[in-house]
């Protein structure tokens, strides 16, 4: 196959998991949210278990058609990620809670920097300029968007802080990982799909009536209720398949800039669907920021030097290092 070819193929092949890692990502906020205002179910952590064992049923029948080759995770690798990503949604939801909404954007944003010194210090990347400067529009962009009041208080700041490093370590790890044991998504969501389901399923009942002081077993279960929760879990497949399939193309700081972009969607959508609030100059000028930043860091990473790892060799008794890879 030409050169030409193989990279048209490739960039069609990103653009169709970037597409469809949005378009999940979307329908299920938008899906959780009518869940939620519309009846009452508050339980999220029990709802993301929920999710991950339609996951696992996905993988099973994949495997079952034979889709699925078998595979090899260490049971120490797989019990790291598990905890990372359980932390990664428990944190999320008590920072939520004990956050106000702006300082709670604040440190989702916080976790793209996170993300960048994970890269650095583990796979030995270099940003150039340009990628570096990208990467601060976008973060403006979103923060012109979302952030309001802040305020910040001791427990908040721990909990925001938890969850931050561990859903930059996650995502680090589902890179990580499908690289150093060559995983497919679908094998790296057979290993752990089936254990957060189980210890989600176990701890979640008990964390969400923690945060709300309400039990899922006393929720008044209606058609149209289960109708939107199957609806929540089998959009959830989607989800967290392109999630391992954007961060195992990409990295896990590539797939937080231009991710953001999910964000913006969220933002109209919500206006579209909830009309609580209208589209204020504001809010405009934070999309246009950050759409900006989006496409400048997709122009900047993928020139070369824009996103590098950085090489370590020994040549005649003295250290030297070069650059050998893009990434």
């Amino acid at each position: 196959m030409a050169p030409s070819s193989k990279a048209d193929k490739k960039a069609a092949g990103d653009v169709a998991a970037w597409t469809f890692n949005v378009v999940t990502s979307v329908g299920i906020i938008i899906v959780n949210k009518a869940l939620m205002a519309n009846y009452g179910f508050f339980f999220a952590t029990t709802l993301t278990g929920m999710h991950f064992v339609t996951t696992s049923l996905m993988t099973i029948v994949l495997r079952w058609l034979g889709y699925i080759q078998a595979s090899h995770l260490p049971l120490a690798d797989l019990l790291k990620f598990v905890l990372f990503a359980n932390f990664s949604i428990v944190g999320m939801n008590i920072s939520l809670m004990w956050n106000s909404v702006g300082f709670y954007q604040i440190a989702k944003l916080s976790m793209i920097p996170v993300s960048c010194l994970l890269e650095v210090a583990f796979d030995k990347i270099r940003y150039s300029r340009d990628t570096k400067l990208s990467i601060v529009v976008v973060l403006l962009g979103v923060a012109v968007c979302t952030v309001t009041d802040v305020s910040v208080n001791t427990k908040g700041f721990v909990a925001a802080f938890v969850a931050v490093w561990s859903t930059a370590l996650q995502q680090y790890y589902v890179h990580y990982l499908q690289r150093k044991y060559s995983l497919s998504s679908f094998n790296l969501l057979g290993h752990t799909a089936p254990v957060q389901a189980g210890s989600l399923l176990l701890l979640g009942p008990l964390v969400d009536y923690w945060l709300t002081n309400k039990r899922i077993d006393h929720f008044a279960f209606t058609f149209p209720s289960l109708v939107f929760i199957i609806l929540s879990c089998t959009i959830a497949v989607g989800t967290n398949l392109s999630q391992f399939i954007c961060i195992g193309r990409f990295t896990a700081v590539s797939f937080q800039v231009i991710g953001h972009m999910k964000t913006i969607l969220v933002l109209i959508l919500g206006f579209l669907f909830f009309g609580k609030e209208g589209l204020n100059i504001q809010v405009i000028v934070g999309m246009i920021i950050a759409v900006f930043g989006m496409i400048w860091y997709g122009n900047a990473s993928s020139k070369p030097g824009g996103k590098e790892r950085r090489s370590h060799s020994i040549k005649h008794g003295s250290d030297s290092s070069q650059l050998d890879d893009k990434v």
